[in-house]
């Protein structure tokens, strides 16, 4: 399926450390045509780490997606009624948003584009990225895969044995992963060996 012409939210969560491998996936969408309008959570917003400063990370979405970032939950709303997606995509995902997206707690403008996406009945895609998915926020994980229109990024340990509750999306799956949920498919398999890569 072309993603040519196809509107797609693109949500960033807090987990800084998967960034690099994320934005040749952003680039890769944009190539192939499609509108992408970046979302940003609070905490990339306003969190520096060794991985870099949340406005450069900002900054760097803008200039490859070619539009501003939604930064706030109002600025998020209206990518439901006025401005509907085709596909909204949360990558990385935190285990911190993953457990309120799961609960329906829309505290962030990532998860206010996402409850906008599905409410429109279209598809959200999810990359994971975090150290608690085989631990406490397993419920929540399985809750979102039960959960209709919601899709992942194929997923696996990325340190099966200095974290061995950690699971992280391949996220150059990324492109093939939402070119399946616009067909309401879920790319297969889900569950890879991350770790091998």
């Amino acid at each position: 399926m072309s993603l040519k012409g196809k509107r797609i939210g693109f949500g960033l969560t807090g987990s800084h450390c998967t960034y690099d491998d994320v934005f040749p996936e952003i680039v890769k969408l944009v190539e192939a045509g499609a509108e992408v309008l970046p979302v940003v959570s609070f905490t990339v917003q306003n969190t520096d780490t060794r991985f870099g400063k949340g406005q450069e990370w900002i900054q760097k979405i803008e200039e490859v997606t070619g539009h501003k970032a939604i930064d706030s939950i109002v600025k998020a709303e209206p990518l439901g009624p006025k401005i509907p997606l085709d596909c909204m995509v949360i990558a990385p995902l935190t285990g911190n948003s993953m457990s309120k997206l799961a609960n329906a707690l829309t505290e962030s403008p990532v998860l206010m584009a996402a409850k906008a996406t599905l409410r429109n009945q279209s598809p959200v895609v999810l990359g994971i990225s975090t150290n608690d998915a085989l631990g406490l926020n397993g419920m929540n994980l399985m809750k979102l895969m039960a959960t209709k229109n919601i899709y992942f990024i194929p997923f696996g340990q990325d340190d099966p044995i200095k974290k061995p509750n950690s699971l992280v999306a391949r996220m150059p799956l990324l492109s093939e992963t939402v070119e399946s949920a616009l067909q309401s498919k879920q790319l297969q398999p889900v569950l890879v060996e991350r770790y091998l890569d």
